[in-house]
Formats: structure tokens, C-alpha cells, sequence
């Protein structure tokens, strides 16, 4: 032990190599504390003991650093080695992903005057309502800022005095402190436009009514998971917006929110744009995510997802929805780049946040005739198996091949629809921090799966390389996934990277099962 005594001493890069790679992995002080003692919480240091130990002001025991060095992923030789890292410590703060671009020339041609007259016209012409178009930006704004808004997070705080499981006793205590009443609808679910929606069950679920009222369809007693996001939906609106005259509903069946008449449904919309349908829209988002806080406050929430490895069925300990759970992922996360689909069969969108730019491969304005099938979402939709599951897959974006892991879980809405909920991440990010070659590493993976037909098992040396990726990342997931075959993906059918190409073999399969 004196040897080790002595090895710490001269390590004078030690709490600087700590500090890099905390940060990093952008994880807080607290954060990594907490990862320590997951692992061993008898040698684990303090938040206080750690701030020490990466100013140079203590040095940890051989047992400390060895549980700090399991966190990363790291050979303890390796923090005792004596030499500074050459790789910059964190990640660039302007690759914020989702949104990325470059001018365009003319400039003339994208003033607002001409996209005026030219965005109504094209919305027309594609049956995109103005309120949709509305949340597309709001959508394209979220993803800019990586699904992080600390104002909304510090408003929902003050609410809810970050309770953590908040009961629906207390949700709805809190619509009394901030004026709301409720009173109970019957409504039944009917079956929407199948020409819009693909013949969905759309069920009024709730709806407000200024100055403070609130109707919940009784169907939500026996949901309690249920009333309480649409409660703190509605609380968001009265803290936020004071509950001025605007009206919102939420339905099971889609994500679509908007002004109600008297019976309850959502009036018909255009394709015009003008300031109503960017105010609902951006008070959509805002309430939407003040609920999320609300009932999974980011601190609290945060250090659940880190003991429990970032599992999607974690609703069940708080009583909430796994869609709640698997959106707040996205924002309390100290790894910036995932996404999230909730997926209506056949080919619908209802929702989608994607913070590290994956493309799509279908849009939530309507259904895509030829999506590709090997998605995980896809696949699952066609499956009656309820059991969450992991994929791990490859995405030609922007000329590069990009690696990604996703866990996917069937559940039904309120109406009684199937739909299929993903979280995922992009690996590539992971890799590259932790001074890997992404590049090289996907590229055998990618080479294996075109050799195989579009998918094949990962080979053992790499599986160890995105094991460390998923420790460091605490995202237990991922380590499934790397268990089952990678697979080719694309966004579409008809850009099928495999050979023969999935598009080739369906028309050869049509006119054979024409002839059966």
C-alpha cells in the first residue's frame, strides 16, 4: 500500500485526469459521486472529497480510484501514468446537433416578405396545416437547444418542490393553489378520418376552460399515470400563461392539440399561418415540457435514471407514463445526443425529438408509403410482444455512417391504439470522447452487416470497445443491444443500402404471391 502511497504522490495529472474526464462525459461532481457509490459505496468519495482530489488538494486511496476508474472505463495505471492527455477535455459547445446549416444564396429569397407569400402556399399544397407547420418549428427550436430549457425546469421546481414521487393527492392540491377546478366529462372514443389518420381511435381525454376550469374525461380515474400529466399539463398553463383565454385539449390517439367548441373536439385547421397558431403551438411545448418536470424533476429524476441505468419501464416507481419517462431521458441526460419516436402503425409519427440530427425516416405530417422495415419501431409494431427491446443499428447521415442503440417498449394509448415508444442514442459521440476511432470501429460493424445481407452479430473485440462505451454511459440498453445482431437501416425503402436492396425484393415477392 506504501508503493501505491507513493505512485499518487508523484501523479501530479491525476485530479486534472479526473476533472477531463468527468466533464467530459459532462457529468456533474454530484453525478459522479453517485456513480461511485453505486459501485462501491464504502470506498466512493464525497462531492466535497472529489472537489479536493481534482484541484490537487487530496489524493485518493488505491481503493477510491479504483472504483473511480470503473465509472470510466479506465486501467488505473492510467491515471498514475504521470502525463497530460493530448485530447481537448470537453466536447465543442457549438455542436449543438439537431439543426445544422450553412447561408443560402440568394439572400433575397429568404426574407421574410417572400416567406410570407411562399410557406402559406407550399403548406397548402402538401395538406400541412399552419398549426402544424407552427410545431415543426417549435420542434426544429428544441432540438436546436438539445431538449434543454432551465427556465421551465426551475418553474416546475417552485411547484412541485422537486416531490419525487408526486402523488396525484398532491397533483391535484397543487390545481387548487393555482385556481383550477375540475369537473368530469363521459365521452367515448371514436374512430377518426381513416384518409387522415389511418383510421385511429381518437378519445377527448381533457380540455381547458378559462378562466380555470378544467374537464377530464372519467375514463382517467382508473388512470392515474394519465390524470396527473394532464393535470400538470394544465397547471403548467396556469403558472405559465396565467390562465389566460386560451384553449387547449389533449387526445388520445395523436398529439394534437387546439382550440375546443362546446362538445369537446378540436376545430378544423388550415394552412394558413399567422401569430395564433405559433402562440399554441410554443404554449403546447412549453406546458407539455413544464409537466414532464413537473412529475420527473431533473435532479431527482436524473439520479433514478443513474441507478437504474437508464431503464424505460422506470414509470412504474414513479406513476408515470413510460412515454413521460422516456421524454425526460432526452432532457435530464448528461449525454446530449438522443432521440425519441412514438410510432402509429402503419407509417405515422406522433411525436419525435431527435437532439443529435438522426434522419427520419418517415415525417409526423403524414404517413410514408415506403419506410424502411428494419427500425426498430417498425418492427415492433408488427410484433405482438410487449417486452421492451433493444437495437443496435447503422444510419448512412451527411456522408458518414453513424452508430446508433435504441430500446423500444408497445404499449396502448387511452383509445386503445398500439403504438411503439423509442429512445435512443447516437454512439458515434460516445466513442470518439472517449478517444476511440468511430469511424473505423462502425465501418467493420457496417461491412459485416452488407457481407451478411443488412445485419450480423458484433465480433468480440469490438463488443468489449462498446461495452466501456455503455458503462461510461450508465445505459444498461445498450449493453443488450450489443448482444443482438447490428442492422442496416435507412430512411427510406428506396435508398436500401443492402444487397439485393429490401425495395428489389418486395417487387420480386408481389407478382409470386400473385400467382399463389
Amino acid at each position: 500500500m506504501g508503493k501505491t502511497n507513493n505512485v499518487l504522490r508523484n501523479a501530479h495529472f491525476l485530479g486534472t485526469k479526473i476533472r477531463n474526464l468527468r466533464k467530459r462525459n459532462r457529468l456533474t461532481m454530484e453525478d459522479l459521486s453517485a456513480r461511485c457509490i453505486k459501485i462501491n459505496a464504502e470506498s466512493a468519495p464525497s462531492v466535497s472529497y472529489l472537489s479536493m482530489i481534482e484541484r490537487g488538494k487530496r489524493y485518493p486511496s488505491e481503493n477510491m480510484l479504483k472504483v473511480i476508474a470503473s465509472v470510466f472505463q479506465k486501467e488505473l495505471e492510467w491515471f498514475l501514468d504521470d502525463v497530460p492527455e493530448e485530447q481537448g477535455i470537453v466536447p465543442v459547445k457549438g455542436n449543438r446537433g439537431g439543426i445544422s446549416g450553412m447561408a443560402l444564396e440568394p439572400g433575397f429569397l429568404f426574407s421574410p416578405e417572400i416567406l410570407q407569400i411562399a410557406i402559406p402556399e407550399m403548406l397548402a399544397q402538401t395538406g400541412v396545416s399552419g398549426r402544424q407547420f407552427a410545431h415543426l418549428l417549435i420542434r426544429a427550436h428544441q432540438e436546436h437547444h438539445q431538449n434543454h430549457f432551465p427556465d421551465l425546469e426551475r418553474a416546475a421546481d417552485e411547484v412541485g418542490n422537486k416531490q419525487m414521487p408526486i402523488s396525484l393527492e398532491q397533483v391535484m392540491a397543487i390545481c387548487k393553489q393555482v385556481g383550477l377546478k375540475i369537473k368530469w366529462i363521459d365521452k367515448s372514443a371514436e374512430l377518426s378520418d381513416p384518409g387522415s389518420d389511418g383510421g385511429v381511435l381518437r378519445l377527448v381525454r381533457s380540455w381547458f376552460e378559462p378562466p380555470g376550469t378544467v374537464y377530464v374525461n372519467k375514463v382517467l380515474k382508473d388512470q392515474p399515470a394519465r390524470l396527473k400529466y394532464d393535470l400538470a399539463v394544465y397547471i403548467g398553463h396556469a403558472v405559465l400563461h396565467n390562465r389566460d383565454g386560451m384553449k387547449t385539449v389533449i387526445v388520445a390517439g395523436g398529439d394534437r392539440r387546439g382550440e375546443v367548441r362546446e362538445d369537446g373536439l378540436g376545430v378544423a385547421e388550415s394552412s394558413a399561418v399567422d401569430a395564433q397558431d405559433i402562440l399554441h403551438a410554443w404554449r403546447d411545448f412549453e406546458c407539455s415540457f413544464f409537466a414532464g418536470a413537473l412529475l420527473c424533476p431533473k435532479v431527482p429524476f436524473r439520479r433514478l435514471l443513474d441507478q437504474h441505468a437508464y431503464e424505460v419501464n422506470l414509470g412504474g416507481m414513479l406513476d408515470v407514463t413510460p412515454s413521460v419517462v422516456m421524454r425526460r431521458m432526452t432532457s435530464v441526460s448528461p449525454y446530449r445526443h438522443w432521440h425519441y419516436f412514438d410510432a402509429y402503425p402503419p407509417g405515422k409519427l406522433h411525436a419525435v425529438y431527435r437532439g443529435n440530427g438522426i434522419p427520419l425516416p418517415w415525417g409526423n405530417m403524414r404517413m410514408v408509403q415506403d419506410p424502411c422495415q428494419h427500425w426498430a419501431v417498425f418492427r415492433m409494431i408488427n410484433q405482438e410482444s410487449r417486452e421492451t427491446s433493444a437495437q443496435i443499428s447503422l444510419l448512412e447521415a451527411n456522408g458518414e455512417t453513424r452508430l446508433y442503440c435504441c430500446e423500444s417498449v408497445k404499449v396502448d394509448d387511452l383509445a386503445g391504439n398500439s403504438h411503439v415508444l423509442c429512445a435512443g442514442v447516437d454512439i458515434n459521440p460516445a466513442i470518439e470522447a472517449q478517444g476511440g476511432d468511430a469511424a473505423a470501429l462502425v465501418q467493420d460493424i457496417k461491412q459485416a452487416c452488407v457481407d451478411n445481407g443488412g445485419s450480423a452479430p458484433i465480433a468480440s473485440s469490438i463488443k468489449k470497445d462498446l461495452k466501456a462505451v455503455a458503462r461510461i454511459l450508465n445505459i444498461g440498453w445498450i449493453e443488450r443491444g450489443i448482444e443482438n445482431e447490428a442492422r442496416l437501416i435507412c430512411p427510406r425503402s428506396g435508398a436500401c443500402p443492402r444487397t439485393p436492396a429490401c425495395h428489389v425484393e418486395q417487387q420480386v415477392a408481389m407478382p409470386e404471391r400473385r400467382k399463389r
